[in-house]
């Protein structure tokens, strides 16, 4: 298969050229600058520690549409409960350090020292977000992502507590549909973001569909200070 190499330019090549199993890209760097212009394409990073840093676009791609969030009946009665109380931005160090650490039967975390250094710099420009689950006044779960547009990029979540990342997911969709956003974007499928109403679209649907996003004003800064969340 044909692999584009990134130089210093912020440039990557259209999406339609990406591999079948979704690899467009290799190289470049996690600046700031470059991961905006990726997400703006539709492009995200994934790699493991010590390979080049690898650019996505996965066709087809795996989406939330905010308002189609499903809330099982279980969890309606655990968010009746308060168990959990939700923020946004109030720990996201916290969070995606939480996040890199290896799953249940993984060894390893594709979260590596540059994801979390690239991140953590587009959470100061007001970018990458982090959603919080607490329980007794303890982090029990959460989620980070990157808000463009009105587009959401959700990149990982963890949870510490049953159900704490749910719902902190639940309270994100239902935040980001009372703001009219179109999409969450969960990248590829899993179970897990299936239970709670993701689907598969084409990569061009998507692709629509963020351009559209990105004619709207994206809300930066920290959602708590910004009254946002």
């Amino acid at each position: 298969m044909t692999i584009f190499y990134l130089n210093e330019e912020n440039i990557f090549p259209p999406v339609s050229l990406a591999h079948k199993n979704g690899i467009l890209a290799i190289g470049g760097d996690l600046s700031p600058a470059r991961l905006i212009a990726a997400y703006k394409k539709g492009i995200f990073p994934w790699y493991s520690q010590g390979d080049p840093i690898i650019w996505w676009s996965p066709n087809p791609r795996f989406v939330i549409f905010p308002k189609e969030v499903k809330i099982s009946r279980s969890m309606k009665q655990e968010i009746r409960k308060g168990t959990f109380k939700i923020t946004a931005d109030k720990a996201f160090d916290q969070v995606i350090e939480a996040c890199r650490n290896p799953r249940k039967h993984e060894s390893e975390t594709w979260i590596t020292d540059d994801i979390v250094k690239g991140y953590t710099k587009l959470h100061k420009l007001g970018y990458a977000h982090s959603i919080e689950a607490w329980k007794d006044g303890k982090l029990a779960g959460g989620l980070y992502g990157v808000s463009l547009g009105r587009c959401f990029f959700g990149e990982s979540m963890f949870y510490i507590e049953p159900n704490s990342s749910k719902a902190a997911f639940i309270a994100l969709a239902e935040k980001l549909a009372s703001l009219n956003f179109d999409i969450i974007d969960c990248q590829v499928y899993t179970a897990h973001l299936e239970s709670l109403g993701a689907v598969e679209i084409p990569r061009e649907e998507f692709i629509a569909i963020l351009n559209y996003s990105l004619t709207q004003e994206t809300l930066k800064g920290n959602w708590s200070e910004t009254g946002i969340f």
